[in-house]
């Protein structure tokens, strides 16, 4: 079973179990930083590796991701390892986690309340007409998408035009690339904009 780090909130409202994105580990100051955001916003929230990403912190090598179907077999074990009867469970993570969580609530497990994605990787870079929307509409749970205005992955103008089903919510972050670093002419940084998607996100598991 993968090592599990966990951000404990005081009293808290839900457990979101978060998965890092393709590139980064659990660990990374991305993750760090949204996941004590959460905490102290009032979620619980336990972060996790996936295979790939497990061996390459055991040999330093670098290796593509797991195929889907390995990496939501092992999202869907740590859901269960982690599930506490006394909270809501929510899914979510960073750009590949997040569409891999999406998938795994598109199945429908029971015990999933919802889904937060940080940076959806809505279609590869340049390539818009490639969408990675398939399953959302399967989805009979609420999601939210926290975007940068300015993610390659995904930009408003393009989004827009995805006829996204009703229970996908956005929250587009001001200037924001696919990490959330916004134009330094937005007088912005990145960690208010992460501390913003903490928020708006802890708002939304409440709601």
């Amino acid at each position: 079973m993968t090592a599990l780090l966990w951000n404990r909130a005081t009293n808290p409202a839900a457990l979101l179990v978060l998965a890092h994105g393709a590139g980064a580990p659990m660990d990374s100051d991305f993750m760090e930083t949204l996941a004590q955001g959460l905490a102290e916003n009032g979620i619980s929230v336990v972060r996790f590796e996936f295979p790939y990403m497990q061996r390459r912190r055991e040999d330093g090598k670098k290796r593509p991701p797991n195929p889907a179907g390995q990496l939501l077999a092992h999202f869907q074990s740590v859901v269960e390892t982690v599930a506490d009867p006394a909270l809501p469970v929510w899914v979510g993570g960073k750009s590949m986690g997040g569409r891999m969580a999406s998938m795994l609530a598109a199945q429908q497990m029971a015990n999933i309340a919802g889904v937060a994605a940080f940076g959806y990787p809505f279609h590869p870079p340049g390539k818009p007409e490639k969408t990675r929307t398939e399953h959302l509409p399967q989805l009979l749970v609420p999601m939210l998408v926290c975007q940068g205005q300015r993610d390659p992955f995904g930009k408003p103008d393009e989004v827009s035009g995805y006829g996204l089903p009703e229970q996908v919510h956005l929250h587009w972050l001001t200037a924001g690339d696919h990490d959330f670093k916004p134009l330094k002419a937005s007088g912005l940084d990145q960690q208010t904009l992460i501390a913003e998607a903490a928020e708006h996100t802890a708002t939304f598991i409440r709601g």
